[in-house]
């Protein structure tokens, strides 16, 4: 019933031969400064892309941009084969969720919902019925007659997301959606979400500063930097690949210890030569030696040739998991920070203070230029 009412309906094969979303050396600028900076990348019709990094780099800025709430300096938006770089929001096909819900408090859910669609030119037939269909489309059947200031904020975030497919939009854009509730509603919702996103094929962008919000539900991730793209790939690409130490670090963590190539399999790091793949950095090049904690073997006992002697500092539960934090002579000064499963030492508990040896999965190494730091 919904999609013969209007909204997006699941990709075809064919659909996504051409971006539906090109997005074309664009630049914004505030007087002196430049939050965006030649930013360029293309989605596909239906596809779910979070747009992630730190404050300040750039990601709200281009959500405007895209909305036409805010006009870029330079450079070109094409929604599909249209170019709107110069249209006002109104002449754009976009439905919008914000982080604060921006529900009118004197509106029940039923008349925020249909809003937007009363305010169409023509005004469409059948509001109250696919009124009806979005709420329950959303989980809130029986809370039609409700003021936002009698739900929770879960529902009222539903409302939003309800109010913005309502006009069948061809893109759906969130502007950090989940960050104004509480930890175990964000997680329930955000799933909610991506199965909607799913079902109906809407194309979709999220901003979002969370990374394990963005791993867990988008397609692709545009991890932006000081108003750049720093890389945009799969989750599982950003996280086993990452193109800078910037995206290493921001993207899960990371070890990093200084070192120098010593040839095409091995990097010198203070007293220790570790075996890894060097690539293209030349041998006597300074790098930084990125490998995360899940990649670091704990070996019983003091290190007997087969590891590096490492001395327990602190032990850190993280739930299912525990984070070592050791002292590595070899590796210098560095902390180096270990990951194990809680069970995976449950008969031999570990202690401060406690000598190990570690060993580092070669495979797991990632080299960056010195110099350019996470």
């Amino acid at each position: 019933m919904l999609k013969q009412q209007g909204l997006a309906s699941p990709l075809h094969d064919g659909d996504t031969a051409k971006p539906y979303l090109q997005i074309k050396s664009l630049s914004k600028r505030f007087g002196s400064f430049k939050a965006l900076d030649q930013v360029s990348f293309d989605i596909a019709r239906g596809e779910f892309v979070c747009l992630l990094g730190p404050s300040g780099c750039g990601k709200t800025t281009l959500l405007r941009c895209i909305a036409g709430l805010a006009l870029q300096s330079s450079g070109q938006i094409i929604q599909d084969g249209r170019d709107i770089s110069q249209l006002p929001p109104s002449g754009r096909d976009f439905g919008i969720v914000f982080q604060s819900y921006a529900l009118f408090p004197n509106m029940t859910c039923t008349q925020n919902i249909a809003f937007g669609m009363q305010n169409q030119r023509p005004v469409p037939s059948g509001i109250d019925a696919r009124v009806s269909d979005l709420m329950q489309l959303v989980g809130l059947v029986g809370h039609g007659d409700k003021y936002p200031a009698q739900l929770s904020g879960g529902q009222q975030q539903r409302v939003a997301l309800a109010r913005a497919l309502a006009t069948s939009p061809g893109l759906l854009l969130l502007d950090e959606p989940l960050s104004a509730l509480d930890a175990k509603v964000r997680v329930r919702l955000r799933q909610e979400i991506r199965d909607l996103q799913k079902r109906l094929g809407i194309t979709t962008i999220m901003v979002t500063h969370d990374q394990e919000e963005a791993q867990a539900m988008a397609d692709r991730i545009v991890v932006m930097h000081e108003g750049r793209v720093e890389q945009l790939g799969s989750p599982g690409d950003i996280y086993s690949q990452p193109a800078s130490a910037f995206v290493a670090d921001f993207i899960g963590v990371m070890n990093f210890v200084p070192g120098v190539v010593q040839g095409p399999m091995s990097v010198q790091c203070a007293d220790a030569l570790l075996p890894c793949t060097t690539g293209a950095h030349a041998a006597g090049s300074a790098v930084s030696c990125g490998f995360r904690p899940e990649d670091v073997v704990l070996l019983r006992g003091p290190a007997d040739g087969a590891g590096l002697a490492a001395t327990l500092r602190t032990v850190e539960p993280l739930g299912p998991f525990v984070r070592l934090h050791c002292e590595v002579p070899a590796l210098g000064s560095t902390a180096i920070r270990v990951d194990l499963r809680r069970n995976s030492f449950a008969d031999h508990p570990l202690t401060p203070g406690q000598t190990l040896a570690l060993q580092i999965d070669p495979g797991a190494i990632h080299l960056f230029a010195a110099g350019v730091g996470a």
